[in-house]
């Protein structure tokens, strides 16, 4: 049997088979049309092409931004991966523009942020697991904390850890979760509800004056491990001062010190730190501990706000186990959105 060819017109009068890449060749042609002997496509575009070359040393050089004006240092760090968004729109402008200069230079920003955050973009996920934890801001103004209390115990995390509990509604919560948690313990605005016994729990003074931070040892079939609950104050944007983030960052160093001391070699961190991975401000915890999201997770894994998520600023971190799986849980009351993490504790095998 004679084998058929799939047959295309060509620029002549006949036809032939379609070779591949033939569709992305008349693609290419009608995008650069008129093109060809037109002498201003590397004049044209200067602008645009300037546009791409400070955001990539935006991204590059991030980590240079200053603070001292209104934290803008901070700042870039917390949305920096939402700068990626500029890398198309001068892609589009530099063609309706047809400069050849302009397309040259989105090429850097491009690689640099894929250099970021590529990594990012690959799904990490794994299975299995000893432990299942999870986190939630709650928001002290929620207004439905039964049901939200109910949804994340629903998620099947051995250990939840809450934040920004009103002591009002400390008693909802404890009710919601006692089928689930049989041990639980609550330290100011933050609590940590267990399935496994804890001992040891105490404040964490992470120079607030008034309590925002625990820790307790929980006694897990694999061992004992030290778990952290942390709210990290607010980064504020105040009329004249900016972006202001003081507070947050003493009580992040403060954190980081805790953690520094902490003698068991397993840890978890769990709670929100009001700022990403990238925020240099929270390098006294995060240069301790690997993410669960960057190390284990599928995305960004955006937190906040829970109605069109931007950041994430709730993190699960961790030290002496390894990270399995990490992910986001559904929306409830709050505007946060929970996250969630699967870990292996018995790392022998």
């Amino acid at each position: 049997m004679a084998q058929q060819a799939y047959m295309t017109e060509t620029d002549g009068s006949g036809s032939g088979p379609e070779r591949p890449g033939s569709r992305l060749r008349r693609l290419t042609r009608r995008l650069t049309a008129g093109w060809r002997g037109d002498t201003g496509i590397w004049r044209r575009g200067v602008v645009l092409a300037v546009l791409a070359l400070l955001l990539a040393l935006v991204m590059l050089l991030h980590a240079h931004i200053p603070n001292g004006v209104g934290n803008l240092g901070s700042l870039s760090e917390t949305f920096l991966p939402w700068l990626g968004l500029a890398v198309p729109v001068l892609l589009v402008l530099g063609l309706i523009r047809k400069s050849a200069t302009a397309l040259l230079a989105v090429l850097l920003p491009a690689i640099v942020w894929l250099n970021l955050f590529g990594g990012l973009l690959t799904d990490k996920t794994g299975t299995g697991g000893d432990l299942m934890v999870a986190t939630h801001n709650v928001n002290a103004d929620n207004p439905d904390p039964a049901t939200t209390a109910r949804d994340v115990a629903g998620s099947g995390a051995q250990l939840l850890a809450l934040e920004e509990l009103p002591a009002s509604a400390v008693p909802v919560y404890e009710k919601a979760l006692a089928p689930t948690y049989k041990y639980h313990a609550v330290v100011g605005t933050v609590g940590l509800w267990s399935r496994y016994p804890m001992t040891d729990v105490q404040a964490v003074d992470i120079k607030l004056g008034w309590k925002r931070a625990m820790r307790a040892t929980v006694a897990t079939p694999q061992g004992p491990i030290a778990v952290y609950v942390a709210h990290m104050p607010s980064v504020r944007v105040k009329l004249k001062a900016g972006f202001t983030a003081r507070q947050r960052d003493t009580s992040a160093d403060a954190l980081g010190e805790a953690i520094a001391d902490e003698s068991l070699k397993r840890v978890v961190l769990l709670g929100d730190l009001n700022g990403t991975m990238n925020d240099r401000s929270l390098n006294a915890v995060t240069s301790q501990l690997r993410s669960t999201q960057g190390a284990a997770g599928s995305g960004f894994g955006f937190s906040w706000p829970a109605s069109f998520p931007m950041a994430r600023i709730d993190q699960i971190m961790v030290r002496g186990v390894d990270p399995v799986s990490s992910w986001t849980l559904p929306r409830t009351g709050s505007d946060h959105l929970p996250v969630a993490a699967r870990v292996k504790l018995d790392t022998s095998s």
